[in-house]
């Protein structure tokens, strides 16, 4: 089962019907985009952190919690970059301080779920590769 609040974020997005409002909605989390803060990371990032095949250079990091759960952020280089800074806020928001186990479950296509069918190749490309870089960054948390 994948975490709550991004299952509960899903199924908002679900009761948007109207495309344009969802677009909007989605344009409203991407303002809500903070990069990560400068104790976590700081330009210039380093490219193993970098996401492949993101065509908005987005670079994850993670913090460690005293649960042993982690905080996720992520820098979008691009600030053309809507749809990264949009799923940067949504994963920040809905899977930091959820357990490896729970990330595990949330499969890469899940950017259809809140995206929609429309994406173009390179950007269903990168939206997944960070996804799946979360969750590699997750499977590393300590015990």
């Amino acid at each position: 089962m994948i975490p709550e609040k991004l299952q509960d974020l899903i199924e908002t997005l679900s009761l948007i019907e109207d495309r344009n409002e969802r677009i909007q909605y989605l344009i409203s989390l991407s303002e809500s985009f903070r990069p990560p803060p400068t104790e976590i990371a700081s330009k210039p990032y380093p490219e193993e952190r970098r996401v492949p095949g993101c065509e908005s250079a987005a670079f994850e990091f993670s913090a460690l919690r005293a649960d042993g759960t982690k905080d996720f952020y992520f820098a979008v280089e691009n600030p053309q970059g809507v749809s990264a800074m949009a799923l940067a806020e949504i994963l920040h928001e809905t899977l930091s301080g959820a357990r490896a186990e729970e990330i595990a479950q949330v499969p890469e296509d899940v950017i259809y779920e809140i995206f929609g069918n429309e994406l173009s190749m390179g950007k269903s490309m990168g939206l997944m590769g960070m996804v799946r870089m979360l969750k590699a960054d997750s499977a590393r948390m300590q015990p």
